[in-house]
């Protein structure tokens, strides 16, 4: 994929006014949490230009789905796309303080065989989480006493103490504020995933595109950054 920086302005470092509709797609938990937000900035100070925002956590096709721009998580292959990257997001593996008040805390990912696990659809093997040990893989068979099909739900049954589950580290942030998730065996964690805003790139974009590109990389860059707890 090519890499590239804001996107094109007109000459003299201004728009003309954007128009038109804009086909946005993003994952659903990260979409509601941070693209929502930027989008609705952006209608306010576009207010000719209207957006379809679609949030699933299905890869789609951008141009056998009609769409403009595309959020990934994740890395890349490489393709006539191009990617703008604004950020990256690790695994995590959390419980409440709870359950690891009453089952321990797993110190190494080997642990994990012993403790309830908690998996959904989408992030992986649902009976087995990799880690990482001396820059090396290291798989770990998972007992999955819950299986769901969204983070939402796993989040919520850790919360109430089913046990440990993985999930991506926005999609925990403000329950690890609160308190009501503990991080654990951050250190075994693999390298985070890359977050790419992804369009077709073909000839000259139109400058409703560009307008976003310019409004959200910045400001989602500044979103992940603070995404920690």
């Amino acid at each position: 994929l090519d890499e590239v920086g804001d996107a094109e302005r007109t000459a003299g470092g201004e728009y003309s006014a954007p128009t038109g509709e804009l086909i946005i797609t993003a994952p659903i938990v990260f979409g509601r949490l941070h693209v929502l937000p930027v989008v609705t900035d952006f209608l306010a100070a576009y207010p000719l230009v209207d957006i379809r925002l679609t949030l699933g956590d299905r890869i789609s096709q951008l141009a056998e789905d009609h769409i403009d721009l595309a959020i990934r998580i994740g890395r890349l292959p490489d393709s006539r796309l191009v990617a703008i990257r604004v950020g990256s997001i690790g695994h995590v593996v959390c419980a409440s303080p709870a359950y690891l008040a009453a089952h321990g805390i797993p110190r190494t990912p080997g642990e994990l065989e012993t403790h309830s696990c908690i998996t959904f659809e989408g992030l992986g093997s649902l009976a087995t989480w990799t880690f990482s040990v001396d820059k090396a893989d290291f798989i770990v068979p998972v007992r999955s006493r819950l299986r769901v099909n969204t983070a939402e739900a796993a989040i919520d049954a850790a919360i109430a103490g089913v046990g440990l589950t993985r999930v991506l580290s926005y999609q925990i942030v403000a329950a690890a504020r609160s308190g009501t998730l503990r991080p654990v065996l951050g250190d075994f964690e693999p390298e985070p995933w890359p977050v790419n805003l992804v369009h077709a790139g073909q000839g000259r974009l139109p400058v409703k595109l560009r307008a976003f590109l310019d409004f959200a990389a910045p400001r989602l860059r500044e979103r992940l950054a603070q995404a920690t707890w």
